[in-house]
């Protein structure tokens, strides 16, 4: 009954003062409930009311279903930060480039990549609240998520959610701190740094620079404070906590686990709070009784509203309906602030919506700008934490002596004068400067003698100072003198550590520095890739040429970051470059679909080389998009962010195309690799992509004219022939070399004799597993997908669409010939056997050849060029 008639005279007393309003005017926002509305002396026009439904606005607040979902939700989401938390552990330094390159390099790829359980959203998620914030203490945020969620859908719990909230917030923050000072300490934070993330390692820091070792004190009194103050402890005995009663401490829980809900539901009711104990027992019961009491109101609230619907004028502004105030004849003036707090709120809400409209009309604006503003863009932080190895990793042989004694000076001196001086050739003055390999003799002969006379003089001068490898340069570019370059007896070695660790090689500014060794005047000699800008080695087994190639590796791994530079690593003798495996995430590119990323199948190098020249082909798209000549103006643009990344641009990298074995490949796919290499050496200079192509056998049908002609920068080592020395160098010499390192260098029309640099296995060994094992990208550079024409099926219905771009040529040359034959085409087209072949195919399906026939050709069963010519152009 009681209940009853609280809802009748509350009904009541609603629509009397609607009465009221509806006649004179609505009640002002500023105005408290239940104050009497003053009339305005002026006449008064129409207007519809304005009203207020507090009850409608919060109502779903009570609502169990709500609760429910809320509750749920919670529930659902300390699951979800619980398995992306520990996946983190596991995971979180390979998800760490990831997360951190999700706007470069888009959300689809990059959640691709991802090896967090739950995804790319689990691993951006533990990597903000473990990495950047909380370290291991984010943990503690699971406890409270969860016990929030069962408080709301169980209701009765056994541990009080201030207890949990508390102290989970201390463990959180203290563990944070303390680990991030034990890591700081022990100079691991490149390594451990997630264990305090990002607060507690910077407050570690901060507290270390203000009290030093007194951050530990400082941190283990914080914990004896909240021991005490968190369990009321007040006595120790003998190593015993003496806690107060349970009833003190139910009673400290209850007071400081109050809810602005409870004043609410009380409020309504007319109930007033006292420190009653026992209230706390009955609190389910009236919790029950108030929920089924809005339920009703919320009924009450929509017949107001449609008797008020007839107030309304027939062309009414179209306000938004509020609901009746169930709470008219209270006297809370809580609720009354919470009202007049809300309506204010609701007006500035609607200030700020108009204002958001404005702002949203100039969005497109912005969105069509190319220039994004802001702080250049560091390619270098895709791996913030990579370190590039040290020189401690190459072996110290020693240091340096110069081995060739005055004594041999002189005796070589007196030789060579002597015999020149069996051929009357006079010497004015004769110098010596000594080299690691060889010493350099300059000459200045007598006016008169010409130099002819003295080249011609080469084996008599060797045979005179019983030495192999003389050379004489005759004369020697930019001076007036004749070199005779002789063997020292004793060589000096040249190690990689001695030429890396010089500050001509440290501080060098080149884009892609390589460190060859020591010249004869005993310089270390540097030059840049970047404008050679593509390299051709040659050289006899055992001279030294795969050592060069390490040498150049090793130079560029020591001054260049992994998002500056990539290699593709072709290998077809399978162990040269084996080594470079280690390294696949942080320095080389291969396709999408390859296991490896060094190639040593035939047919996968000339996919690779196919598909760096549609990595050519895109890259000069984008520069001419932007308005670029070379890679180094574009992206110099892209880092002062005056590219537009939206439009597909991105920081490109230099891509160094390594061929251990040339010659290896020429014989078995021929043309097929020849074309791609003499098409990249004669366009890929501007983009950054630059070849290194080494060969045992520099022969001409290997070192073809159209690879040559584009590889001004050739390197030799010791060969068998002054024939295969003229075809690399186009000039004598490299025969003449004493092997073991010893190389002649030629750019242009400079040669220059350099013994190059000494790298062991175990070097190059200790660098890859230096960088393997840090943090590297989630894969390998991905080259363009290329797909070739590699199945060998046979196929009896013949598809125009899939045929060889070349069958029109091939089909040609059949009929031209009348011999269906497979070797035909790999003569004339200079194809492998396995194209050709596949060709043969082709045209037999499209009934221009018969079929097989054993050793014989095949049957052409077109006559003449005119019927070949009729039925190409049915084909099309």
């Amino acid at each position: 009954m009681a209940k009853n008639t609280y809802r009748n005279d509350t009904l009541q007393s609603g629509r009397a003062k609607n009465e009221v309003r509806g006649r004179n005017e609505p009640r002002k926002a500023n105005a408290p409930i239940g104050d009497k509305v003053k009339k305005e002396k002026k006449s008064w026009s129409f207007k519809l009311p304005k009203f207020s439904f507090p009850s409608l606005r919060i109502g779903f607040l009570h609502d169990r279903r709500f609760k429910l979902f809320i509750g749920f939700s919670f529930l659902l989401l300390s699951f979800f930060l619980t398995i992306a938390f520990v996946s983190y552990l596991f995971t979180g330094q390979s998800d760490q480039s990831v997360v951190e390159s999700i706007n470069t390099a888009g959300i689809k790829e990059s959640g691709q990549e991802t090896e967090n359980w739950l995804g790319l959203t689990g691993a951006w998620i533990s990597h903000y609240f473990i990495f950047d914030l909380l370290g291991l203490g984010a943990f503690f945020l699971l406890p409270i998520i969860f016990f929030a969620g069962t408080r709301i859908v169980f209701k009765r719990v056994t541990i009080s959610l201030s207890y949990v909230l508390g102290f989970c917030s201390f463990s959180m923050l203290w563990l944070s701190l303390t680990l991030g000072y034990i890591v700081f300490v022990t100079n691991t934070v490149d390594m451990l740094g997630y264990l305090g993330g990002g607060i507690g390692i910077e407050t570690a820091i901060w507290l270390n620079s203000l009290i030093g070792w007194g951050t530990g004190l400082f941190l283990a009194f914080l914990m004896v404070l909240f021991l005490v103050f968190f369990f009321n402890i007040t006595t120790l005995s003998f190593g015993k906590v003496i806690l107060d009663t349970p009833d003190n401490e139910r009673a400290f829980e209850k007071n400081s686990a109050s809810s602005i809900s409870d004043v609410l539901h009380n409020a309504n009711r007319g109930i007033n709070h006292t420190a009653d104990p026992t209230a706390s027992l009955e609190a389910e019961d009236e919790e029950e009784e108030v929920d089924e009491l809005f339920e009703e109101d919320e009924a009450i609230n929509r017949a107001l509203e449609m008797e008020l619907s007839a107030l309304k004028p027939e062309k009414p502004e179209p306000p938004k309906p509020a609901a009746v105030p169930l709470t008219l004849e209270l006297d809370v003036e809580g609720l009354v602030e919470e009202d007049e707090i809300a309506e204010e709120e609701e007006e500035i809400v609607e200030e700020e919506e108009e204002t958001l409209d404005l702002q949203i009309q100039k969005v497109p604006e912005e969105e069509e700008a190319d220039v994004i503003s802001g702080e250049n863009y560091d390619p270098t932080l895709d791996l913030a934490r990579y370190q590039y190895p040290t020189i401690d990793l190459l072996t110290d042989y020693g240091v340096n002596k110069i081995q060739v004694t005055k004594e041999e000076l002189e005796a070589n001196k007196v030789k060579i004068v002597e015999t020149l001086g069996h051929y009357n050739i006079g010497i004015a003055k004769i110098s010596a400067t000594i080299g690691p390999t060889v010493t350099l003799y300059e000459i200045v002969p007598d006016a008169g003698v010409r130099i002819s006379k003295i080249k011609n003089l080469e084996d008599d001068i060797a045979l005179s100072l019983a030495a192999l490898g003389i050379r004489i340069i005759a004369p020697i570019p930019g001076k007036g003198t004749i070199g005779i370059e002789v063997p020292n007896t004793k060589k000096e070695m040249v190690s990689i550590k001695s030429i890396l660790s010089t500050e001509k090689f440290m501080k060098s500014e080149m884009d892609l520095p390589i460190a060859f060794g020591k010249t004869i005047t005993n310089e270390v000699f540097i030059t840049d890739l970047a404008k050679m800008p593509h390299l051709l080695m040659a050289g006899a087994t055992g001279q030294g040429k795969s050592v060069g190639l390490n040498a150049i590796l090793t130079s560029l791994l020591y001054k260049r970051h992994p998002s500056q530079l990539k290699f593709v690593l072709v290998d077809p003798k399978k162990v040269e470059l084996s080594l470079f495996n280690k390294i696949e995430r942080h320095f080389l590119a291969k396709l999408p679909d390859s296991e490896e990323a060094i190639i040593t199948d035939t047919k996968k190098v000339v996919n690779t080389l196919n598909s760096l020249c549609m990595e050519m082909d895109m890259r000069y798209d984008l520069l001419k998009d932007a308005g670029c000549r070379n890679l180094k103006e574009y992206n110099r643009k892209f880092v002062e962010r005056k590219l537009n990344p939206k439009k597909g641009h991105r920081f490109m990298p230099f891509i160094v195309l390594v061929i251990d074995e040339l010659a290896d490949l020429m014989m078995t796919a021929g043309k097929e690799v020849e074309t791609p290499i003499a098409r990249l050496a004669q366009l890929a200079r501007a983009i950054g992509i630059h070849l290194v192509v080494a060969t045992q056998r520099p022969s001409v049908n290997v070192i073809t004219g159209i690879i040559k002609a584009n590889f001004p920068a050739r390197i030799s080592f010791k060969v068998t022939s002054k024939i295969d020395s003229r075809t690399i160098l186009d000039a004598g010499g490299a025969d003449q070399l004493i092997g073991q390192g010893d190389m002649l260098f030629s750019i242009g029309s400079d040669i220059v004799r350099i013994q190059c640099a000494f790298v062991d296995t175990p070097e190059v060994d200790r660098i890859c597993d230096f960088i393997g094992e840090q943090q590297g990208y989630n894969d390998a550079y991905l080259l363009p997908e290329f797909v070739g024409d590699e199945s060998g099926a046979e196929k009896t219905d013949f598809d125009p669409s899939s045929r060889d771009p070349l069958f029109e040529e091939a089909a040609r040359i059949i009929v031209q010939h009348q011999q269906g034959s497979t070797s035909l085409l790999q003569r004339r087209l200079k194809l492998g056997y396995n194209r050709a072949g596949r060709l043969i195919d082709q045209l037999e399906a499209a009934s221009i050849v018969g079929p097989f026939e054993g050793s014989k050709a095949r049957e052409v069963l077109i006559r003449d060029e005119y019927s070949l010519e009729q039925l190409l152009n049915t084909m099309q």
